[in-house]
């Protein structure tokens, strides 16, 4: 008998990869960052595989080895990478690494050195995140060096790319500029004698929306979860993921019982209360206390005073309630589920921080769709 548990539904992983398949003629990078966004690294990947992605992508060097330990021998992106990591166990697994500046770029080639093979190097420009990337005033030195570093025969500049700003509001005149900044970039890159095989620009919103970034790669992350990084839009994705759990306790209180730690909450009438054993330790955010919405007995509910480490409490009014019974804190949205969604407009954040709360160390993943 299970307490809580994250459900992870792998046949929706598949299906959303092949909606974003069926929207573009690029290969497509499943980008499974983050522990699969919350949904489980390797098998949120061979699911993605399963379906047709070409590529998987990553921040870290530690992330893209244990995508090559599980067996998993696609192409593999890392860019988020610090300096003096063991960047050479990654080139001698054949990990594609992401290089912003001339100090990586040297790392790099050291790794090849190390490895006794060229690194294979993503050049990154910054088109205007001002986050990674290199700033288009430093992009040519690192364009001459890379050349050179490849004459030399110790990397191969497989691609060159960016990252968007506003790509989840469609028609925002940022989009254009940082497109015309990329295309700009690729012509630098070109006259340095540089003609990578990938280029690539769109991430989920780009690849639904914006057909004339997708170049020759495009980087889904959040749609291939079934999240939609556009509000109000679905574009057909399914929800993989369902955070579950098992009331611990019911019983009834009387009107103007105060509950949880500091009695934000009060009961208006003689009540049923329902303590569910997940708490901020598990995912849940602290900010939901007395606005997180949950389904239970077939209704939607609103968490009832302060989220605990370990707990929270919902008001069933005169509604029965028992110990055992099922609260769905978010899932497809079938039957009036709440999503992660609602969740995240109920918490002032995103879907994406909803779903990569969850799935921790105590919180069990379940797979469905697995294969052998």
């Amino acid at each position: 008998m299970w307490q809580a548990e994250v459900r992870v539904d792998l046949d929706a992983i598949r299906a959303n990869v092949t909606r974003l398949r069926s929207g573009t003629g690029a290969e497509l990078m499943a980008v499974v960052k983050a522990d699969g966004y919350g949904h489980g690294m390797v098998p949120s990947a061979r699911a993605a595989l399963d379906a047709g992605a070409d590529w998987l992508g990553v921040c870290t060097l530690d992330e893209a080895l244990t995508l090559r330990r599980a067996g998993i021998t696609v192409p593999v992106l890392a860019w988020l990478l610090t300096p003096g990591l063991p960047l050479h166990e990654g080139v001698a697994a054949g990990v594609d690494l992401a290089a912003a500046s001339l100090a990586q770029l040297d790392e790099m080639v050291e790794a090849g050195r190390v490895a006794d093979r060229p690194a294979r190097l993503h050049l990154k420009i910054d088109t205007g995140l001002s986050r990674g990337g290199a700033t288009v005033a430093d992009w040519p030195a690192l364009l001459e060096a890379a050349a050179k570093a490849q004459a030399d025969g110790l990397v191969e500049v497989v691609g060159v790319w960016s990252h968007f700003v506003y790509a989840d509001s469609p028609g925002h005149p940022t989009t254009d500029r940082q497109l015309a900044v990329f295309h700009e970039g690729l012509a630098m890159a070109e006259r340095a004698g540089l003609r990578p095989r990938y280029r690539h620009l769109a991430n989920s919103a780009a690849t639904l929306t914006r057909p004339d970034t997708h170049f020759d790669l495009v980087r889904p992350g959040l749609a291939v979860y079934g999240l939609s990084p556009i509000a109000g839009q679905q574009f057909g994705l399914r929800r993989a993921m369902t955070a579950r759990a098992r009331v611990m306790l019911a019983k009834r209180v009387p009107a103007g019982t105060g509950v949880s730690y500091g009695h934000t909450y009060t009961t208006a009438e003689e009540a049923n209360l329902a303590v569910v054993p997940l708490g901020y330790a598990d995912g849940v955010p602290r900010h939901a206390s007395n606005v997180g919405p949950v389904q239970l007995g077939g209704k939607r509910r609103t968490i009832s005073g302060r989220v605990c480490m370990d707990q929270f409490v919902l008001d069933c009014g005169a509604d029965e309630v028992a110990a055992g019974d099922v609260a769905t804190l978010f899932g497809s949205g079938d039957d009036g589920m709440p999503t992660a969604d609602d969740w995240a407009e109920a918490v002032g954040t995103i879907n994406y921080e909803i779903v990569t709360r969850f799935g921790g160390v105590r919180v069990p993943r379940v797979y469905d769709g697995e294969r052998q």
